[in-house]
């Protein structure tokens, strides 16, 4: 029998006074007992990243520098993503893009979802993380999982800072449907990628 696909969850804002703890505590939480996948939280203040400057994708070339190559390495061992993405300007973090453009043959044939928020849900930030990602060779997922408007300023700093269990009612359909497909699309790739 084949081991559960394997799910980085990735914390894209690397800021101090980031909202990111807060919905990715909840997800790891709502995602830790998940029966078909298994989920590891990464964050990337924790990854020793610089900024790209390589000759080329590791698609053409190998990288030079280890730091690189460990990150490499990191996302070799997953089956799939799900981001928590931050909505800045319109787009997804500087940290998000910069640990995107790191690699590129380990991003290849995997699923990605994201839970996504911001005023307007991170909507803008997931229609450009899933556009990267096609360029990456990702299978970008229809299902999403969106904290914004009201619920956004009720759980956020910006308005009342009360917990994610205020907002849960308004989540749940679209966990379960991200999850549902990411499990669909983590084992079917995987199963091709063997």
């Amino acid at each position: 029998m084949m081991a559960n696909p394997k799910i980085a969850v990735i914390i894209s804002s690397t800021r101090e006074a980031r909202f990111a703890d807060k919905p990715a505590a909840w997800l790891m939480d709502k995602v830790k007992d998940h029966a078909e996948l298994d989920f590891e939280l990464v964050d990337l203040r924790d990854q020793d990243l610089p900024f790209f400057d390589e000759k080329a994708s590791n698609l053409w070339m190998p990288s030079e520098d280890p730091r690189a190559v460990a990150w490499q390495q990191k996302l070799a061992g997953f089956d799939g993503f799900m981001f928590v993405v931050a909505e800045y300007n319109r787009s997804i973090t500087g940290a998000l893009k910069n640990a995107l453009d790191q690699a590129y043959k380990e991003w290849n044939r995997k699923p990605m979802t994201a839970l996504a928020y911001g005023s307007l849900g991170g909507a803008r930030a997931m229609e450009q993380l899933r556009l990267i990602s096609i360029e990456l060779q990702m299978v970008p997922l229809r299902n999403a999982i969106h904290i914004g408007g009201g619920d956004f300023f009720k759980v956020s700093p910006l308005g009342q800072n009360a917990p994610i269990s205020e907002i849960e009612e308004n989540l749940k359909g679209a966990l379960k449907g991200t999850l549902e497909e990411l499990t669909f699309y983590a084992k079917l790739l995987k199963d091709a990628r063997v």
